[in-house]
């Protein structure tokens, strides 16, 4: 039996940011990881300008490092089609900035995360190793029950997804809610054509996939991302099948069937279920912290969870390094991160819930991606936010989205 003030449970991007901010301030910290790196993480493989900006938060260093990873593209823009197949264009980024954002496979971006964070002398990592049950003693600690031995911590941080077992061990806050997930499948193809010469990212918002959408995402080596997520309330209540669905658009759609003629599947298709914030849920209690996909903090628009991962974990290591000199993490104290949570990110979560909503009415959804396409001021303004994204995000109010498409 052994204990450790802090643990972390799970060794993606939350848990990882968490530990690296704790360890610069040389406190030692125990990461739990029940697979061995690099493992495959089902996603979409989009790395948001926040993401890139929140990698130098966390240390210039990472940030460097990143660069290196050779399995990435750059992309600079994204591809929108509309229910009834207006195309909008919306570039992002230049060439000659830079910031990019990326697209690169979560098993290559976890896999260079994690083992960063693993080379930190001050943080212990612990692979191939499942945690089977969670308790407190009288000690005031957290008994931690794993695959390979008890351990004792003083607070225990949830860093291990949508299915966190911390989660369900302590939080009565779990009850999956098919009106705030959405499904999702993935499969990663070759050969597939017609992508912008400046690697756009492509979003189809077709009527069988809405309040949803199919992306294409192209990759590095001609290899291409694609899949399909819809509100899971929908999916019962039209009882839709993912899979057959997706196969029937890429290969009947007129803007799909041609680029995916000679495309080759590389793998059976994986699912994913993704929890999105578009509510507020407690995030912690006695002694422990719930981050990124376990507090349930994904984007309800995009389908985005990888920033507001690596923000909880920020958000989460601020928190401790407060109140580790008190050993303080009551229930009471640990309300203190929630708020500051939802302090940084509600007004986004909630607008992108707001938004999301809209993808339930093709014709709303169609006007506005029509008015946005012929309106250079509107192109030039979102040009402008997605430039210096982290800087605006925080600014942005409901009214001015309104005012901007109306006007």
């Amino acid at each position: 039996m052994t204990h450790s003030k802090i643990v972390i449970v799970g060794g993606g991007p939350a848990g990882c940011a968490c530990a690296l901010l704790l360890a610069e301030k040389k406190i030692p910290v125990t990461i739990i990881e029940k697979a061995i790196f690099p493992r495959d993480k089902i996603c979409g493989d989009a790395l948001s300008l926040d993401v890139i900006n929140q990698l130098g938060m966390i240390s210039p260093d990472l940030a460097a490092q990143f660069q290196h990873i050779s399995n990435k593209i750059s992309i600079y823009g994204g591809r929108i089609i509309s229910p009834t197949g207006h195309l909008w264009e919306v570039p992002i980024l230049t060439k000659n900035q830079h910031n990019n954002a990326y697209v690169c496979p979560r098993l290559d971006f976890d896999n260079f995360l994690f083992q960063y964070t693993k080379g930190n002398p001050t943080v212990e990592v612990i692979e191939d190793c499942r945690v089977q049950s969670l308790d407190y003693d009288a000690d005031t600690r957290v008994n931690i029950v794993t695959s390979k031995g008890v351990m004792k911590a003083d607070l225990v941080i949830g860093a291990d997804g949508a299915q966190s077992t911390v989660a369900r061990h302590f939080s009565s806050d779990r009850n999956m809610d098919k009106k705030r997930t959405s499904a999702a499948l993935r499969r990663y193809y070759e050969q597939v054509t017609g992508f912008h010469e400046e690697n756009y990212i492509e979003l189809y918002f077709f009527r069988k996939t809405i309040p949803g959408y199919l992306w294409v995402f192209p990759l590095a080596d001609q290899k291409a991302n694609v899949g399909i997520g819809i509100l899971s309330s929908f999916i019962s209540k039209k009882k839709i099948n993912l899979k057959e669905t997706l196969d029937e658009l890429i290969s009947t759609h007129p803007m799909l069937k041609a680029r995916f003629a000679h495309a080759r599947a590389l793998e059976s298709v994986k699912g994913f279920n993704l929890p999105l914030a578009s509510r507020k849920r407690k995030i912690s209690g006695d002694r422990y912290l719930l981050l990124g996909d376990a507090a349930s903090l994904i984007d309800p628009l995009s389908g985005e969870g990888i920033g507001n991962a690596i923000r909880s974990g920020r958000v989460a290591a601020m928190h401790i390094i407060q109140h580790l000199g008190q050993g303080d993490f009551s229930a009471k104290t640990n309300q203190l991160y929630d708020a500051e949570i939802y302090r940084r990110m509600w007004k986004e979560l909630q607008f992108s819930a707001r938004l999301q909503r809209i993808l339930r009415y093709p014709q709303l959804l169609d006007f506005v991606i029509k008015k946005a396409k012929a309106s250079p001021r509107i192109q030039q303004t979102l040009r402008n936010i997605m430039d210096d994204i982290h800087q605006q995000k925080q600014r942005l109010h409901p009214k001015f989205y309104w005012e901007l498409l109306t006007k």
